[in-house]
Order: structure tokens, then C-alpha cells, then sequence
């Protein structure tokens, strides 16, 4: 028994020097945090500033200590995209909007709906002088799921920009904006570049009303929303700081990208006004692998009517690449010879942390060795549910970041971790002299 237990002894203290507690001076950055709300599990948006600074791609070296520098149970939150349920394409009814002039903000009607919220009719409030088309209200009321997408076509003849701001409204008397839209159809070098969908901000309206800015409205031809019952809600996308270029020959640019972030977005900076790019965008892992097509769309910055319509971001399916390259068919005179400036977006991720011990409370991270140490979101919250994640309270960022060389890069002895690998070797030599003592003693007669 003795043996036995001197082995389980010295297994102990192995694993006990193996996975000696962590402290902040283990780890490059540290990042005071504020608290609000109730605990004792809060929630905190990771910014991307600080995501950057983590020496592991999947977050692996993160942690929150307390004032006393003990460790905090967490989990970790990388949702990439929303779960969704259903998607669905419907075509819609759209009804003019007239007023007496361009300048007019909103036009003055009268609407009439059946008691289903079915829309009948649209007229103007006075018919005095000419008429001008002013917009659409468009028809949403058979649709019961969040609005996520419009796409519009209208007549052949009216090419160029169209720009529209958004309202939606469940009564035809109060309005709530949706911001603004844009739409075009372009010729260019023997081409016709056409754009018809708008995102929408996924929540419900059984109206849309469209006001066409500084000008007439065109003339429809085909209205659609699709919308989408989804799941659960997702993280909002936090933007990088901007990552300079490099030209790679006429017309070919590439960025230098952190690696493990699933990029969803880009946004190229368009320094010079008439700026018309059509781009394909690529992207890849390492240099070894070939390049994939990411995305590709028109990019611009035009001025109309005294003011800068621009087009400078690009959606990408989320995947985790370290570089990106971007072609430009300089038919349009190209982005110049300097390589633009990109900024990138991910999904936020989000860290929730079980508040143990005393505030202040820091997040470090920074350490290639470590291991990851986050758990389960249902181990850390044994009533878990996603309903439940928004009403726990609030972690911020406070201060700014401070960097430095985790302890293990430091000159100096690290006298804790000496200590525990001193009692080790004591506990492993005291095991040897027992196994040494028991082969030397006689064996006993029989």
C-alpha cells in the first residue's frame, strides 16, 4: 500500500506542476473590465482590437481574473452566422406615391386597406398642379416573417442611380425609418451592371414605404421581399482597424490578414471621387494554397445631385483566410496605383464569465502555451438558454490596453513554478529510494 501510494503521490504532484494556476503576468495583454447589470455571470462583446492581440486563432489563450488574481470559469460565443428556419421569396403589391414636387420630404396621401390589413388604395391628399411620382408604398401585410431582403427591377428606360429612403409602419399612420437604399443599373465599357437588392434590418412591417431622394421615382416592374424566420439573433459584426496594402501589379491588389477570422465583409477605401471598379475578390489560407474567388461587385463613388453616392463594401461567406486579393478591371480607371486601404468585419464573439472573488476584474490574453480553458455555455450556466444570455449583466472594456511580455519570456527566474517542479523531483527521488530500499531487502523465508 505504501508503494501504491507514493505512486498516486508523485502522479499528483506531476499534475499539480502541469497545471499551475495562471496568473496575469502569464500573458501579453491585460484589459481592465467594468461590470453592470446582475451577476453573477456577465456577458462581454470581445472587441476586435483585443481579438487581435491573442497569440492563439481560436481564442485558446484568453482568461478573466479577479482583483486577487484567481482565474474565472468562461465560455466562449463565436456564432458565425443566424440560424435559419425558413426563407422565403414573395412577390408583392406596390402602389405610387405622388406629390407636387421633388422637394416635397414626404407625400401627402390618403390610404385605404381592408380589415385584413390588405392594401386598396393609395391617393394624393390634394390634386392641385402636376403630379410627380415620388415613390412606391409596397403591400407587405401577407407576410408574418421578419423582412430581410428587397429587390426591385423598374423600366428599361431609366437607367443610373436610384436612391431611396425606407420606412416601415404596421398602420399607414406612424412611420419608422429603415434608413436608405440604393439601386442601379449602369452601362459600362459594353456592359450593363445592374444592382437590385437592399438588406433590410429583419424585423417585421406589414408596410414599406420608399421616397426616391432629389428625384422622380422610376417606374416599377417587379417587386420582392424576402424574409426569414430564424432561430435566434446573431452577434453584430465588429470592423477592423484599417490594413494597408500592397499593388501587385496593374490593377491587383492583396491585404495581409490575421489568421482563424471568418471575414464576412470587407469595405476598400475609395479615396478618389467617380471611382467606378467592378472587382472579384480572393482569398486564401496560406501562400502554398491557391487562390479562391471570394466575392466579386461594382464598386463606386459617383456624385449626384452634389453628393457622394458610394458602393465600397463587399459581402464574403465567412471563411477564415489570412490573405486577400482583389482584381479591378481598370476599363473604369482602375483604384490608382497605390494600394487602397481595407477594413474587415467579423461576428463578434462574445465571452461570458462567472464573477468569483473581488472586482475589479481583468481580461488577459496573449500566451502561445497555454491551454484553452473555456467551457460549455451549459456548464457554465446549468439553466442555460439563449433567451437567458440577454438578460445577464454586462462586462465592458474600460481603460486601455497594456501590453506587455508574458512572465515566461521575462528575464529572471520564475521562482512559483521552480518551487513546484523542485517538490516534484523531491517526490520523484523519494519514490526511487523506496523502490531501490525494496529490491535490496532480502526476501523473507518461507
Amino acid at each position: 500500500m505504501g508503494k501504491l501510494s507514493l505512486s498516486g503521490l508523485a502522479f499528483w504532484m506531476l499534475c499539480s506542476a502541469a497545471h499551475a494556476q495562471e496568473a496575469p503576468a502569464d500573458f501579453a495583454t491585460q484589459v481592465p473590465l467594468a461590470i453592470s447589470g446582475n451577476g453573477p455571470w456577465y456577458r462581454l462583446a470581445l472587441p476586435l482590437a483585443v481579438q487581435l492581440n491573442a497569440r492563439q486563432a481560436d481564442l485558446g489563450d484568453v482568461r478573466v481574473f479577479n482583483a486577487a488574481g484567481e482565474p474565472q470559469a468562461y465560455a466562449l460565443s463565436r456564432q458565425s452566422s443566424q440560424h435559419t428556419e425558413s426563407r422565403t421569396v414573395t412577390d408583392v403589391k406596390w402602389f405610387p406615391l405622388y406629390a407636387a414636387d421633388t422637394r416635397e420630404a414626404v407625400p401627402g396621401v390618403v390610404m385605404k386597406a381592408t380589415t385584413d390589413g390588405t392594401l386598396l388604395e393609395i391617393r394624393p391628399s390634394s390634386t392641385n398642379g402636376q403630379q410627380v411620382l415620388r415613390g412606391w408604398v409596397l403591400d407587405a401585410s401577407a407576410i408574418k416573417a421578419p423582412l430581410q431582403q428587397l429587390t426591385l427591377d423598374w423600366s428599361q428606360e431609366q437607367d443610373g442611380f436610384q436612391r431611396f429612403s425606407i420606412e416601415a409602419s404596421d398602420d399607414l399612420q406612424h412611420w419608422q425609418a429603415w434608413g436608405d437604399g440604393q439601386v442601379a443599373r449602369l452601362s459600362f465599357a459594353d456592359e450593363r451592371v445592374e444592382q437590385h437588392d437592399v438588406s433590410l434590418p429583419g424585423q417585421s412591417a406589414r408596410y414599406l414605404r420608399l421616397v426616391w431622394l432629389g428625384q422622380a421615382a422610376p417606374q416599377l416592374t417587379s417587386a420582392k421581399l424576402v424574409s426569414a424566420t430564424r432561430s435566434r439573433l446573431p452577434l453584430p459584426l465588429v470592423w477592423s482597424p484599417p490594413v494597408a496594402g500592397a499593388r501587385l501589379k496593374a490593377g491587383e491588389y492583396s491585404w495581409p490578414l490575421p489568421a482563424g477570422l471568418g471575414i464576412e465583409r470587407v469595405r476598400i477605401e475609395l479615396k478618389q471621387p467617380n471611382t467606378l471598379a467592378p472587382v472579384t475578390l480572393s482569398g486564401r489560407r496560406d501562400d502554398k494554397q491557391a487562390w479562391q474567388p471570394l466575392s466579386n461587385g461594382l464598386l463606386y463613388r459617383l456624385s449626384q445631385n452634389g453628393q457622394d453616392v458610394v458602393q465600397d463594401e463587399l459581402q464574403l461567406p465567412g471563411l477564415a483566410v489570412t490573405e486577400l486579393k482583389l482584381h479591378v478591371d481598370e476599363r473604369g480607371g482602375g483604384l490608382g496605383v497605390d494600394a487602397p486601404t481595407l477594413r474587415f468585419a467579423v461576428r463578434a464573439t462574445q465571452l461570458v464569465f462567472l464573477a468569483r472573488g473581488e472586482p475589479p476584474f481583468t481580461l488577459a490574453l496573449g500566451n502561445a502555451s497555454v491551454k484553452a480553458a473555456n467551457l460549455p455555455l451549459s456548464t457554465l450556466i446549468p439553466d442555460y438558454t439563449a433567451e437567458r444570455l440577454q438578460t445577464l449583466g454586462q462586462a465592458t472594456v474600460e481603460g486601455e490596453m497594456v501590453v506587455t511580455s508574458p512572465t515566461v519570456a521575462q528575464a529572471g527566474p520564475n521562482w512559483k513554478k521552480l518551487g513546484l517542479w523542485a517538490v516534484l523531483l523531491l517526490g520523484v527521488a523519494a519514490l526511487g529510494a523506496m523502490a531501490y530500499s525494496l529490491l535490496r531487502k532480502p526476501p523473507v523465508a518461507r
